[in-house]
């Protein structure tokens, strides 16, 4: 295993991802991603037609917080990728200090910028924030679990 400093990615496509994150079809939320610097960027252009918006709200969709939590969440794990022996999967364990400060709206493109601030195996600990066009919509910490299990 390599440590989170040796690493070096260029971009990742969707295929890319999934090759890393166990998540497929509807619940696969990151689109594309990056690490610079020891940091994760993540990409997910909300189209609107997404099973989130359906109920929320009718005739006002907003991504809810929990979704955008876990396109966060799922742009980290790319960080993860030489700490994951084969059958290992990203559980994710825990939130923190989550803020909410805009909505994320139909049409646009949310970017995450997430980085690992800790680990004591199989726990990491991570931060990040999530904008649109530049300007913050949320922020928090979270924790993931590496545990053996289906991919």
């Amino acid at each position: 295993m390599c440590s989170l400093q040796e690493r070096k990615y260029t971009n990742m496509n969707k295929e890319q991802l999934m090759e890393i994150l166990p998540h497929r079809d509807n619940m696969l939320l990151v689109e594309e991603a990056f690490v610079e610097e020891n940091k994760s960027h993540g990409k997910y252009h909300v189209r609107g037609d997404e099973w989130f918006l359906k109920g929320h709200f009718p005739g006002k969709p907003v991504v809810p917080g929990v979704i955008l939590c876990e396109m966060m969440a799922q742009s980290t794990c790319v960080l993860l990728q030489g700490e994951m022996d084969e059958g290992m999967t990203p559980f994710f364990t825990g939130l923190k200090e989550v803020r909410f400060r805009n909505p994320v709206l139909p049409g646009d493109t949310f970017e995450t910028e997430c980085e690992i601030i800790g680990k004591k195996p199989p726990f990491y600990f991570a931060k990040g924030k999530g904008f649109v066009d530049g300007k913050l919509c949320v922020k928090a910490e979270f924790s993931f679990a590496l545990m053996k299990g289906a991919k």
